[in-house]
């Protein structure tokens, strides 16, 4: 009888592109702007991006566009949230009745703390050339860089399944 092994790695297949994105806009503004230059059509998906922290839960706001033509999936996501928690004193004094609220900023890939967003290109193949893009992405008023990153860099892959 034959004897089939299965390695770890056959799953460990990266199948998409990631572009981190600098801007000030907000996300419904940049989605606007992307579906103006590229041709596509980001839309806001009631599927947002759940991530849990010790400080508490956060959902990254998320567009979503399905190529059906390329088969090729486009999100939009962005990176910086922040989670409120709230602080109760257990000293009694004046101010005991008051509690604190207290943001904490979450990112969705932590070693990326300075991109704002994040356009991940699921499926890509020949058909689409990144770099031409990222020379599109920049042609966009109030975004300042865009860059490819390399998928080997990213250490919380996990939160990239979505």
């Amino acid at each position: 009888m034959a004897v089939h092994k299965l390695s770890l790695d056959e799953f460990d297949e990266i199948d998409y592109n990631l572009i981190a994105i600098h801007t000030s806009l907000e996300d419904y503004r940049l989605a606007y702007f992307i579906n103006q230059k590229l041709p596509i059509n980001l839309a806001k998906s009631i599927d947002e991006v759940h991530i849990n922290i010790k400080e508490g839960e956060t959902k990254f706001s998320r567009f979503y566009y399905y190529d059906e033509e390329n088969t090729v999936a486009w999100n939009l996501v962005q990176n910086i949230n922040e989670v409120v928690s709230e602080k109760n004193e257990g000293v009694h004094n004046l101010f005991s009745d008051t509690s604190e609220d207290i943001s904490t900023k979450v990112y969705l890939l932590p070693e990326f703390k300075k991109a704002d967003y994040f356009l991940k290109i699921d499926n890509t193949d020949d058909n689409i050339d990144v770099n031409e893009i990222k020379t599109i992405l920049n042609t966009i008023d109030n975004i300042t860089t865009v860059y490819t990153v390399e998928t080997k860099q990213i250490k919380s892959k996990n939160n990239l399944i979505f």
